[in-house]
């Protein structure tokens, strides 16, 4: 979080939880999300969703950031959370919807192929 001078944006995410990005990975991210074409439905409510929860945040002295009650209720965090890195951005659970999730998605067989694209990809 260095890198970000503490600067942060959080999102919703259509699967119940958080995005966390740096400030300046959710301008690009932000940039592209609004040149979506409007008419289209899909792009449309990725827009309203993503950009509409968008909260810039700022990491006290702590580390710690105060997330908004709509944010929080969103994600149904009450007690106990879960923060899963992704790349350039964290993902924040509510760990039991986490812990249900990824048990779905790992006894999910039909689900676990890779699309074409990433068949060769050697992990």
């Amino acid at each position: 979080m260095a890198r970000c001078g503490g600067q942060l944006v959080v999102t919703v995410d259509r699967d119940y939880c958080l995005l966390v990005y740096p400030l300046s990975d959710w301008e690009e991210i932000e940039r592209k999300l609004v040149r979506l074409p409007s008419l289209n439905k899909q792009a449309r409510r990725l827009q309203r969703l993503m950009v509409g929860y968008a909260s810039e945040l700022e990491l006290d002295g702590h580390g710690r950031i105060l997330l908004p009650r709509e944010l929080r209720d969103f994600a149904a965090l009450d007690r106990q959370a879960i923060l899963i890195g992704q790349g350039n951005k964290f993902e924040l659970w509510d760990e039991e919807r986490w812990n249900e999730k990824r048990d779905s998605w790992l006894s999910d067989d039909e689900d676990m192929g890779l699309p074409a694209e990433l068949e060769s990809l050697s992990l």
